[in-house]
């Protein structure tokens, strides 16, 4: 993709038409184009060139929009970083990235000065938001840097980011991603849904440190569509927004969804521009997609698939309520096959390890030749370490993740096949489920579950009512009644951490 081309060609045909609307704020295609290129230009007065590396921890405001789009535009590889990490992982991957320039917003707990001085790669920190002594201000490159026209030359082959999937501990795993890559999102989503020059994108909290952020981006760069941008998901207003901007797609996590079905008034607003409402990023429960679809029945309610490693999204299911569990079909650009663990392909409804190939497929990660030759094979199959099979109609369903089987005295369970039973109850509001050790059975499953409202549920009521949809062995051994499950910045669920809550 040729950031470049796309904000001068865009900034000419739609001129006054926003791009982005924050906080009331609009920001027109042309203005978009104006400030990306400052950044730019200011870069390259620092003796940024092609290659180099713009680390950018920030929430989801304009500034981190035109600090991609202006790195992006010369050529530079951007490193988004999850304005939720500590210090010290802040500084852990700016020394993994050798990134030589840091933007950030001032946040409590983050010491600027010794970010700096522990990240001896770094020419540059531009802080956003209120001035810091000592380091250079967004507003000083708008007021002080001239608007040019850069003139790299990129090659679809070069590195355009890197995403961090992991934390401070262990490998840093530093997703890859070349500028080829950056053309996936946009493909894969038109060719789906079919994106319109006047449909409305809310971007209603995905963080632009995840490759889901940066799809929405890029979708309004390249379509010419205007982009919603609520710094930070809240249920209340992510409605609002909707009915205000008449919004017509928006793509989210399950997480938000129950957020969203949590409040008295979820089914009370006006929501007839929506055209699709996408569920990324976990399996999700049909039960709780209905919800939503029987409030809002104009919506086409759709689930999809894709990892960071394969420039996400890779599917998205039919039109269809009755196939909502499907994660639906690939994009004529990949290659897949389920295969056993002997690395045999599978057929129709025979449950194995999903890989894929094609161009959406990562470059690999960063400085990590091991963790690469591990998932990547010679031959360019990804092994995405999700159980799946598909049907006779060549549609796909996600089981689980490898790393989420329980087995329970030699029998498999998937977590997300318990998860979504348990939903079925109508006083439960969210789940988790996770293995824990167990003397007799080596492990079990232990259920954490959080209730609608204030609601009562006993253990043994539960149990009967499960025993209805699932296999003895399948129903959680333990259960915990919580008033809120960890999520990290995606919306999604932190096993890992109650994983060890319970070894505590």
């Amino acid at each position: 993709m040729n950031i470049k081309e796309l904000l001068l060609q865009q900034a000419q045909k739609f001129d006054q038409k926003p791009a982005l609307i924050f906080q009331d704020n609009r920001i027109t295609f042309y203005r978009l184009k104006e400030l990306s290129f400052k950044f730019a230009t200011h870069l390259i007065n620092k003796g940024i060139k092609k290659g180099d590396k713009v680390a950018v921890f920030l929430p989801n405001i304009p500034e981190a929009i035109f600090s991609f789009l202006g790195s992006l535009s010369i050529g530079v590889s951007i490193v988004p970083l999850d304005f939720m990490l500590t210090e010290e992982e802040i500084i852990n991957f700016i020394n993994h990235s050798e990134a030589k320039i840091f933007v950030a917003y001032p946040k409590k707990g983050i010491e600027i000065p010794n970010v700096k001085n522990r990240c001896p790669s770094l020419k540059e920190v531009v802080i956003c938001g209120e001035e810091q002594d000592g380091f250079t201000s967004w507003n000083q490159i708008l007021a002080h840097t001239e608007e040019i026209e850069p003139c790299a030359e990129i090659e679809p082959n070069e590195l355009s980011s890197i995403f961090y999937t992991s934390g401070s501990t262990g490998h840093p795993k530093g997703v890859m991603l070349d500028f080829r890559h950056l053309n996936n999102p946009v493909q894969t989503i038109d060719h789906f849904l079919g994106v319109k020059e006047d449909d409305v994108f809310l971007c209603g909290g995905v963080p632009f440190s995840h490759v889901g952020g940066l799809d929405y981006i890029l979708l309004m760069l390249y379509f010419g569509t205007t982009l919603i941008l609520m710094e930070r998901f809240q249920p209340l207003e992510f409605l609002r927004h909707i009915e205000k901007y008449e919004a017509t797609i928006f793509c989210i996590v399950p997480a938000m969804f129950v957020a969203i079905l949590s409040m008295k008034e979820y089914d009370k607003f006006n929501l007839r521009s929506l055209r699709y409402a996408v569920v990324f990023g976990a399996p999700s429960s049909p039960a709780l997609l209905n919800r939503f679809h029987q409030a809002y029945p104009n919506a086409k309610l759709l689930n999809g698939w894709g990892l960071t490693e394969t420039a996400a999204p890779n599917t998205i299911s039919p039109a269809n309520i009755d196939k909502v569990r499907s994660i639906g079909k690939f994009s004529p650009a990949m290659q897949t096959k389920i295969v056993d663990k002997e690395e045999k392909a599978l057929g129709p409804n025979q449950e194995g390890e999903l890989w894929v190939k094609g161009e959406a497929v990562m470059r690999g990660y960063f400085k990590e030749d091991g963790l690469t030759k591990e998932v990547l094979t010679s031959d360019g199959w990804f092994k995405t370490g999700d159980i799946a099979y598909y049907d006779d109609e060549h549609l796909y369903y996600i089981a689980g993740r490898k790393k989420e089987m329980i087995k329970v005295a030699g029998e498999i369970v998937f977590s997300a096949e318990v998860e979504e039973k348990i939903h079925h109850h109508p006083k439960v509001e969210e789940v988790a489920v996770i293995g824990v050790p167990d003397r007799l059975r080596g492990e079990v499953p232990k259920a954490f579950i959080v209730l609608n409202h204030g609601g009562n549920l006993e253990p043994d009521e539960l149990r009967e009512f499960l025993k209805e949809h699932l296999a003895h062995f399948k129903i959680p051994y333990h259960f915990e009644f919580v008033s809120e499950l960890p999520k990290n910045r995606t919306g999604k669920i932190d096993k890992q951490l109650l994983k060890q809550r319970s070894l505590s």
